[in-house]
């Protein structure tokens, strides 16, 4: 060895092969493959989770007692198995986040308190307009209706009320856990975090289309979609269950309203208040790290400025 002199050496420490980039290696399927097993993943949890409210054959209405209890039972079966399929598309397509399957999902501790709070506050500033309508319009002062919203009766009421339960628990915890937490994951490596985030409710909508059918005049929605960029699943559950509750905003009412000048004010003021405060109050540095940009960074796709 020593007759080869530093010429040698140095050649047979260049000769070796030379260690895979870590971004080629975790994507070894294939960027076309990747996309296609991502695309195929949340569409069949989609279908499955619109599937599963009509495996129950009844002539009663969707707001019968019994339909939303036989409903529950098939959504909260869909939505627990939805992990698995996360889980399965990481080992077709060979991506190795490199943190915790739940983490990536949102379900950690870290920054839960901001995560819970700052994003349904923003939402409260969006609805300011038909939150000050509902004020004006409720028949109690401010402490009379504190009394009725924290007393235990009224509590033990809504426990009881089964499309209580499915528009304010059952409903906004499953979708946003089966096309939120589930779907973002497996969509952001595909299409990076910022185009992920506006596919996921094309994804959404199709859970929806049943609703036209059912009942024409469906207006619950979400505006909790962009909040799981702050890595927590809680802000998305709590936005899209405020939403339920307050519905699509009264907007003819309001021009019908005798307070319509102050009403229209805070319509105006709430939307503009959002566009304000959107940017800082889903600043990451507020939730600490985000999960889906540790796995872009591993695999290499392309991030936002969300992830810098």
């Amino acid at each position: 060895m020593a007759a080869l002199g530093g010429d040698g050496l140095r050649l047979l420490s260049v000769s070796g092969p030379e260690p895979e980039p870590e971004s080629a290696a975790l994507n070894g399927a294939g960027p076309g493959l990747c996309c296609w097993v991502s695309v195929c993943s949340c569409l069949s949890l989609a279908c499955s989770y619109v599937g599963s409210l009509y495996v129950w054959k009844s002539e009663l209405p969707r707001d019968h007692p019994a339909v939303i209890k036989r409903r529950f039972t098939s959504v909260l079966v869909v939505s627990s198995l939805s992990p698995l399929c996360v889980l399965l598309w990481r080992e077709l397509t060979g991506l190795q986040p490199g943190i915790s399957l739940f983490t990536l999902m949102g379900f950690r501790l870290e920054g839960i308190f901001p995560a819970a709070l700052l994003p349904l506050l923003l939402t409260m500033i969006l609805f300011l307009g038909p939150l000050m309508q509902l004020s004006m319009d409720c028949p109690w002062d401010l402490a009379d209706g504190l009394k009725v919203a924290l007393a235990p009766q009224a509590w033990a009421r809504c426990l009881t009320d089964m499309r209580w339960l499915r528009n304010q628990v059952i409903a906004p915890l499953t979708e946003e856990l089966v096309f939120r937490a589930c779907m973002l994951p497996m969509l952001a490596p595909c299409t990076g975090l910022g185009p992920a985030i506006f596919t996921c409710p094309l994804f959404f909508g199709v859970a929806h289309f049943h609703h036209v059918i059912e009942q024409l005049r469906f207006r619950q929605g979400s505006v909790g979609s962009i909040f799981l960029s702050a890595g927590h699943l809680i802000g998305p559950v709590l936005c899209h269950s405020f939403c339920n509750y307050m519905g699509f905003p009264a907007v003819c009412a309001a021009l019908e309203h005798p307070q319509r000048c102050p009403l229209l004010v805070g319509y105006v003021l709430g939307v503009g208040l959002f566009l304000l405060l959107l940017q800082p109050l889903t600043e990451p540095r507020l939730y600490s790290s985000l999960p889906l940009c540790l796995l872009l960074d591993r695999t290499g796709a392309s991030a936002t400025s969300l992830c810098s």
